[in-house]
């Protein structure tokens, strides 16, 4: 009787890595149940949380990102790095993986760099339009790599990419088209435009503080807002609406869930270039005017956004111009409906309906026993 497959995956840091892992080890667990799945994530980060919390063992690595802009931040990351390495040897040794698959993140350099040492066949998924300096690393001797975005032959060996598109969950994609019943499932007037300014997994500060800047703005034009704040800025969010009587019309959240009601609701989304945040809004065809991070690695956000941009899927606002430019952009979009169904059927055209279920039977394919 053949053991079953067991398959480690490394991701991290952000939503924008965790979640994509996620999808795939679910349809991988769908579709191979007998199929064991163990995670790697970064100590103290979100995965070690959301991994177990879907039903699936991780170990935490004591590894750090690389501060490119705050060196002095860096003094530990040598001795955090050996570290990384040596429990990620531990783990591979003891788990003894058939294959390792990585997501992105901080634990991603570590673990596959080991597999890679002991001749584990490994994977690798890039979700931006221009990778990190790992990936770029790492991509010389993965089996195969799944990307998000024609064109990275540039940046990997041609052979091995797989445009798969990002892996995201399957209700996305069915979300339908009432936005009045999903208005009324924040609480909503379905017949007022309504706002969804999206932070990411842990908020984003430019836009919270764009929003608090001009939520009179917002009041004055009757717009209804669904506000994800982030932990850090829940609190004030939560202060401030108190103070304009606004329990109403602007609803805060640290993190939303079930995000794609969100999407439905929302006339407009104001977020982050983040590539599964592209993915997300791809697949549910709503306009965004996109905000890159601008410390994002490698300024992948930048491009993420410029793609669409240039196909005229998407608007753009820069971080240092959000809170001026902010109402103005807004209530030009909503002036204009006919750009606004535009942009939602434009954003379609990046969709990638199956990533998951392509990325997992590619992996399964590709393992040798």
């Amino acid at each position: 009787m053949n053991k079953p497959v067991k398959l480690l995956f490394s991701a991290g840091g952000t939503g924008g890595h965790i979640l994509p892992a996620i999808a795939v080890a679910d349809t991988i667990r769908e579709k191979y149940p007998q199929a064991v799945i163990h995670f790697a994530g970064a100590t103290g980060r979100m995965e070690m949380e959301k991994v177990p919390a879907r039903g699936y063992p991780i170990t935490g690595l004591p590894v750090m990102g690389f501060q490119r802009r705050a060196m002095f931040k860096n003094i530990s990351f040598p001795l955090k790095l050996i570290k990384s390495l040596k429990k990620a040897h531990s783990l591979i040794h003891t788990f003894s993986p058939d294959a390792v698959v990585g997501f992105g993140g901080y634990a991603s350099g570590p673990v596959l760099l080991v597999a890679q040492w002991k001749g584990i066949p490994t994977f690798l998924q890039e979700q931006n339009a221009y990778p990190g300096i790992t990936n770029r690393w790492l991509a010389k001797k993965a089996k195969k790599i799944f990307t998000a975005y024609r064109g990275m032959e540039k940046y990997f060996p041609e052979k091995k990419i797989v445009v798969s598109g990002n892996p995201i969950r399957n209700t996305f994609f069915s979300t339908g088209s009432d936005s009045a019943e999903a208005a009324r499932h924040f609480g909503f007037n379905a017949r007022k435009p309504v706002v969804f300014f999206m932070g990411g997994s842990q908020g984003a500060r430019a836009i919270n503080h764009a929003v608090a800047h001009n939520i009179a703005f917002f009041l004055g034009k009757e717009i209804q807002l669904i506000w994800q704040t982030g932990k850090h800025y829940f609190a004030e969010a939560q202060a401030l609406i108190k103070e304009h009587a606004a329990e109403a019309v602007i609803k805060p959240y640290i993190f939303i869930d079930d995000i794609e009601k969100a999407y439905v609701a929302a006339t407009v989304t104001v977020a982050r270039a983040g590539a599964i945040s592209i993915a997300e809004l791809s697949a549910a065809g709503k306009a965004c005017i996109f905000v890159p991070l601008p410390t994002a690695a490698e300024d992948h956000q930048h491009k993420n956004a410029m793609k669409l941009v240039a196909a005229g899927a998407g608007e753009i606002i820069e971080n240092n111009a959000l809170r001026a430019e902010l109402p103005e952009k807004i209530a030009a979009l909503l002036a204009a409906p006919e750009r606004i169904s535009e942009m939602g059927h434009k954003i379609k055209e990046f969709a990638h309906p199956g990533a998951s279920e392509k990325i997992a039977e590619i992996i399964m394919q590709n393992i040798v026993r």
